[in-house]
């Protein structure tokens, strides 16, 4: 059968830019698909100890983006899931992050990464790059672009990094793997690749695709530079073998 992973997907209103309610609101409003591992880890202590951390911060008058922390798991069903890229952690920039992996809102600049990756896929497939950097359209589509720490303080990179999101990004990840159906994981740059044993350890006929990060600092470097692997038609013919189709275009 032949379905359009990428074809016309639902109108979402895309999100507030800044976090404006406690973090366990955030929670309440995750998918029953997904919510099995997100409230087991909001139970544990790392869970108790990670929610109360960012919401001391918000009331400290801390920015911390996104305003929908969650995002991700509620723009792409479960079940639905064909393909796995990580990010790291969001973009700290006003009204650039909003739950996605290296998505910006419409109307942002298209970040460096982002650049490389749509000269990826134009080089790898001939696909002109659109004009935004909205990738919304692929994560209703199947695409979970997940960060592997979920949020960040204003204009601190990696800010909450080593807060806990690591514990539920592992449980998401593995998860995602054990699920049946085959998927394919982009794992790029080594933050990434340090997820490859939870995909490993659940091998289901998945495509594992590894490169350097498409920062501009690592995209054209060794060993497996990021420009020129291919991933993006690797994925399309992967899906072409089970007998879906993967477009990689966005409106």
């Amino acid at each position: 059968m032949s379905v359009d992973l990428f074809g016309a997907g639902a109108a979402t209103v895309l999100p507030a830019n800044r976090l404006s309610v406690p973090l366990a609101d955030c929670f309440d409003s995750v998918p029953t698909d997904w919510r099995d591992l997100t409230e087991a880890f909001r139970r544990s202590a790392v869970g108790q100890s990670l929610i109360q951390r960012v919401e001391q911060s918000r009331l400290a008058g801390e920015t911390i983006y996104p305003g929908d922390v969650f995002a991700a798991l509620k723009l792409t069903r479960r079940a639905q899931v064909r393909v796995v890229i990580l990010g790291q952690d969001p973009y700290h920039g006003p009204n650039q992050a909003h739950g996605l992996a290296f998505s910006v809102l419409p109307g942002v600049k298209v970040p460096p990464s982002l650049r490389n990756i749509y000269k990826e896929i134009q080089r790898d497939l001939a696909i002109a790059p659109p004009t935004h950097g909205c990738l919304q359209h692929w994560a209703e589509q199947g695409v979970l672009l997940l960060n592997t720490t979920l949020t960040v303080a204003e204009a601190q990179a990696a800010s909450h990094a080593g807060w806990g999101w690591d514990v539920l990004t592992d449980l998401i990840i593995a998860a995602v793997a054990e699920d049946l159906g085959p998927k394919v994981f982009m794992l790029w740059g080594a933050h990434a690749q340090r997820k490859r044993a939870l995909i490993e350890a659940h091998a289901q006929g998945h495509e594992l695709l590894l490169s350097n990060h498409p920062s501009p600092l690592s995209a054209t470097r060794g060993p497996v530079p990021f420009i020129g692997c291919g991933h993006f038609g690797v994925a399309r013919d992967f899906w072409a073998r089970h007998g879906l189709d993967l477009d990689w275009r966005l409106p």
